[in-house]
C-alpha cells in the first residue's frame, strides 16, 4: 500500500475546520495531539513567566499518497497557512511500511485504484 502522512501544526482555534476540510479532500481519519508548543523566527512572548501564546494542535493523517497533495493543499487553504502568520503549517512524509490499518484499508485501496 503506498501512503504519506500529512502533518499539521495549527493554532487550535482551526483544528475542526481543517480536520473537516481533510475528511472532505480524503482523509479516512486523524489522530489530534492538543495543546502543543513551538515557536516560530520570533521568540514567544511570556509575562512574569507564564506564556502568552495561543494553544497549537499537531494533526495526523495517514492518507493514499495519491491523494496526499490534495489533502494538503485543502488543510493549507481551510487553515489560511499562507494568508495568516502564525496559523499553521503542513508536511507531507512519505511511509515505508504500516500496520493496523484493516478496518481502513479497503477504502485507502479504493482511493488509490480510483486515481489511477
Amino acid at each position: 500500500m503506498n501512503l504519506k502522512m500529512i502533518m499539521a501544526f495549527v493554532a487550535d482555534t482551526k483544528t475542526e475546520v481543517i480536520l473537516e476540510a481533510a475528511r472532505e479532500a480524503g482523509a479516512t481519519g486523524a489522530t489530534v495531539f492538543p495543546s502543543v508548543r513551538g515557536e516560530g523566527l520570533e521568540p514567544e512572548k511570556t509575562f512574569l513567566g507564564l506564556d502568552l501564546t495561543s494553544q497549537r494542535d499537531v494533526l495526523m493523517f495517514l492518507v493514499a499518497a495519491p491523494k496526499a497533495r490534495e489533502i494538503l493543499e485543502a488543510i493549507s487553504e481551510a487553515g489560511k497557512f499562507d494568508e495568516e502568520p502564525g496559523s499553521g503549517i503542513a508536511i507531507q512524509i512519505e511511509i515505508e511500511d504500516a500496520v493496523g490499518l484493516k478496518t481502513q484499508e479497503q477504502k485507502l485501496i479504493q482511493e488509490i485504484e480510483e486515481s489511477l
